[in-house]
């Protein structure tokens, strides 16, 4: 079965309530339980300590209104295995969106280590509660090694995907990552962890744009360089990226991240035909997206309608990365953030400074496994 009917089909399960065991097959299924068991043995128990936290302002002295940026997710969101707050993916991310929008920024981390995609929903609800205006979600990789079925996964993303857009909010999702790039997953096994992870970003994709949200490709975190130097960029337990393999995730987020909030350069309006990007049925542009990291879909229409024959249409982009600065240390005085967020309600005329940016939440967010 190829990856674009696998993706309908799991799509279609998460919808409906089946299992989704047949796309790989029980057998297969079978044999990833047992090589999931052997990888988390290899890379062993979790610190429990936390990674540093990655909420606060950015982009001091630019200009507000500040973007609100909620960050949800695993431990790839979170910054598992690095000491210092500048090396997370927050931070990166939320340094580059205020220097390409010449804009400060306000990010508010909910991701947690461990977490699956039946852990989005509490984090969706504090992000809601913080009405930020887009949500970064990266989630997956632990619903595979935790052998959750892929009809399971899509359904919570999805779900959480469809409240975060009825409230308004811009949603990005990084698919699920491939695993056939970790060490501890060894031949032949390792290419049953790739079919799996690819397909299920791929049928991510499809719930993710179903839902009203855009996606963006991960792929083998972060594209050849990753794969080729995979000592430079997972980090010490060969299963997280190092700091180096987090500033490029957060390269591939940028680009879209800004594209959902309509701060898109201005020559990246249209799409180009010589890059490969274009309009096309979902299923197909997904299973192009897994294969390419980097790859960008968002829900368009054609000829004033949202679906054709096979499917919902999207825009697949390929957005180019643009020196993002800096990696700002996040400024979470809270005396300074009432101040930055009185001036953002004077800009805006609307908005309640004291239910947009409240200080970090003291609440165990850790699913209960991981407390």
């Amino acid at each position: 079965m190829g990856t674009a009917a696998a993706a309908r089909k799991l799509a279609s399960a998460a919808a409906f309530g089946g299992g989704g065991l047949s796309v790989l097959g029980a057998g297969l299924y079978g044999v990833l339980v047992a090589e999931a068991k052997l990888a988390r043995k290899t890379i062993g128990r979790l610190t429990e300590e936390p990674p540093p936290d990655a909420t606060g302002w950015y982009g001091r002295g630019r200009p507000g209104p500040a973007i609100r940026i909620a960050l949800l997710g695993d431990s790839s969101a979170a910054g598992y295995g690095v000491e210092r707050v500048e090396d997370t993916p927050g931070a990166h991310l939320a340094s580059g969106v205020a220097t390409q929008a010449h804009r400060r920024v306000h990010l508010r981390e909910h991701a947690v280590v461990g977490a699956q995609s039946s852990h989005l929903a509490s984090q969706v609800d504090a992000a809601l509660a913080t009405h930020p205006d887009v949500a970064v979600i990266l989630i997956g990789a632990n619903d595979v090694t935790h052998t959750v079925t892929p009809s399971q996964s899509v359904r919570h993303l999805s779900e959480g995907v469809r409240r975060l857009r009825e409230a308004d909010v811009a949603v990005l999702v990084g698919t699920c990552p491939d695993l056939g790039t970790i060490k501890p997953i060894a031949p032949p096994l390792k290419q049953v962890a790739r079919s799996w992870s690819r397909r299920l970003a791929a049928a991510q994709t499809i719930a993710v744009v179903e839902a009203g949200g855009r996606t963006v490709s991960i792929g083998s975190v972060l594209g050849p360089e990753f794969a080729a130097a995979p000592a430079l960029l997972f980090g010490p337990d060969q299963f997280h990226p190092s700091a180096d393999g987090y500033r490029q995730l957060a390269a591939v987020l940028i680009p879209s991240t800004l594209a959902a909030l309509g701060l898109g350069p201005d020559d990246e309006a249209l799409p180009e035909a010589f890059r490969g990007e274009g309009v096309m049925p979902v299923a197909a542009a997904a299973a192009r997206a897994v294969e390419n990291p980097g790859t960008e879909l968002d829900g368009t229409e054609v000829s004033g309608s949202q679906r054709g024959l096979r499917g919902r249409w999207v825009e697949l982009r390929r957005r180019r990365r643009r020196p993002g600065g800096e990696t700002e240390s996040p400024e979470t005085s809270e005396g300074d953030a009432q101040q930055e967020a009185t001036q953002d309600a004077r800009a805006d005329g609307v908005h309640d400074p004291g239910q947009h940016d409240a200080g970090p939440s003291s609440e165990d967010e850790r699913p209960a496994e991981m407390r």
